[in-house]
């Protein structure tokens, strides 16, 4: 159990090897990303194993959402780093004579708190770490207590790699968190709920300190399915995001709305992909994820038997195991409870409508918190063009799901309800510095320009020199 004592004393010690200047030095950033990079590689089969053992994770899943997506980040910040810390040059102005050149510094913040979630206790730690690392900072991560194993590999990779001074992991629960947050961070990142980020920006504002937040949404992620959809693939899509992680994501989808005309089509290529991507009883099947805790699990069983008359595929679990089936809810109003909040769970209520009257649920879409993602479904590709370009969410995409989370050098986050901020690549090296304006002056030349007296025949010439070049 740590102790305010302990925290502050974590925060000196980094503040200290911060003012080292160590970290400045780009070669040793990426020696550290390096060595970042290997020991993620040395403790694959344990990160394997604690995911296993803490959701239930296959190891082609934990591979591809945690492991190799860390390695990607790694790798992609290597490539560009040297580019990225490279300081800007600019030409001063006329204004400005005789200064003609004018530097923008990217510089790290400092000392960075980063609060991870349980979902993908390796990602959203140690891909945010690339980024607090690529800055020149130093880092307190704060690891989730629902994923204990996970945090206890974590702290063995990051303690075996790294000085507590440079880079450590705090395990614990609320509690800790908030001694945490008591302290005077350089920079914060967190990743979770819109709720618990109203309370971290509130412990942030007391010490000035800058946030980025990377939300779930406060009322989840829409997924629209056209009448002139290929059901087929988007049900085959659908089905793979939502038994990934049990659908406990934050760019899931939270709800499908889906044409009324070809609804009963798009149900029916659902229950076929169930069954062809995870067989008839999802529960039963060990590559199957469970919930992350025994609450979850009563969470999600609870609010299954609300729509229990409803419940079109699905709707069983096993408490003993944590894992509940993937649950179709059908037919569900726009404005009902269900998609009206984040279910963090397997379960997908699907709302029919009218397709010639998309137009009136997209603006029903728009009336609510941002999402963090948006994907939608159609052959036209000029509707979905227009629909991307004036929706407000995190990302998202057409014809497809949640990869847009993969490429490289684009931006990832929310706005509003759903995050604030960005990272991966370039955008994790800009939200882990702050960019800071130096010009350089000149000893010669130096007009009286800027200088009194202002008044006068003798000085009319300032007046028009300023308006001249100050346009």
């Amino acid at each position: 159990m740590w102790t305010e004592e302990q925290i502050r004393a974590l925060l000196d010690g980094q503040r200290a090897f911060f003012r080292s200047g160590q970290t400045l030095d780009v070669g040793w950033r990426r020696e550290q990303l390096k060595k970042l990079r290997q020991a993620v590689q040395a403790h694959e089969a344990e990160i394997t194993a604690a995911l296993a053992a803490d959701l239930g994770r296959s190891e082609a899943e934990a591979y591809f959402c945690d492991i190799g997506s860390v390695i990607l980040e790694i790798n992609e910040t290597l490539r560009g780093l040297g580019r990225w810390a490279r300081p800007e040059t600019h030409f001063s102005g006329f204004v400005c004579f005789p200064s003609l050149v004018t530097k923008v510094y990217p510089m790290p913040y400092g000392v960075t708190l980063i609060i991870s979630p349980f979902n993908f206790p390796f990602l959203l730690s140690l891909g945010v770490l690339t980024a607090a690392i690529a800055g020149g900072n130093t880092a307190v991560i704060k690891a989730s207590s629902k994923s204990p194993r996970s945090t206890a590999v974590l702290r063995k990779l990051i303690g075996e790699t790294f000085p507590p001074e440079y880079v450590t992991v705090v395990d614990g629960g609320h509690d800790t968190a908030d001694l945490c947050l008591a302290q005077r961070f350089d920079k914060i990142f967190y990743t979770g709920s819109p709720r618990v980020g109203k309370h971290v920006m509130e412990a942030a504002s007391r010490h000035l300190t800058p946030v980025a937040l990377e939300l779930g949404g406060e009322t989840g992620n829409w997924c629209v399915v056209r009448a002139d959809a290929d059901l087929r693939d988007a049900a085959r899509k659908i089905v793979f995001f939502k038994l990934c992680n049990s659908g406990q994501i934050c760019i899931d989808i939270n709800q499908v709305a889906v044409a009324e005309e070809v609804a009963e089509d798009f149900l029916a290529a659902l229950r076929s992909e169930l069954v062809r991507q995870i067989g008839e009883n999802a529960v039963e099947h060990p590559e199957y994820p469970r919930l992350i805790t025994a609450e979850a699990w009563r969470k999600c069983a609870a609010e299954a038997e609300q729509y229990r008359d409803r419940i079109v595929i699905g709707g069983f679990g096993d408490e003993a195991s944590q894992r509940y089936a993937p649950t179709v809810i059908y037919p569900v109003a726009v404005d009902e409870e269900i998609v009206n909040h984040e279910l963090f769970s397997p379960l997908l209520p699907v709302v029919p409508y009218t397709d010639r009257d998309i137009d009136a649920l997209m603006d029903a879409i728009a009336g609510r918190e941002h999402g963090l993602a948006l994907y939608l479904f159609t052959r036209d590709k000029a509707w979905a063009r227009r629909v991307m370009s004036s929706q407000q969410y995190g990302g998202g995409c057409v014809n497809e799901v949640c990869l847009h989370l993969m490429v490289r050098g684009v931006p990832f986050n929310g706005t509003g309800h759903s995050g604030m901020g960005a990272y991966h690549g370039r955008w994790g090296f800009r939200e882990f510095t702050h960019p800071s304006t130096v010009l350089f002056g000149s000893t010669k030349f130096n007009l009286p320009l800027r200088e009194h007296p202002y008044g006068g025949k003798k000085n009319a010439w300032k007046m028009k020199l300023l308006r001249l070049f100050e346009r």
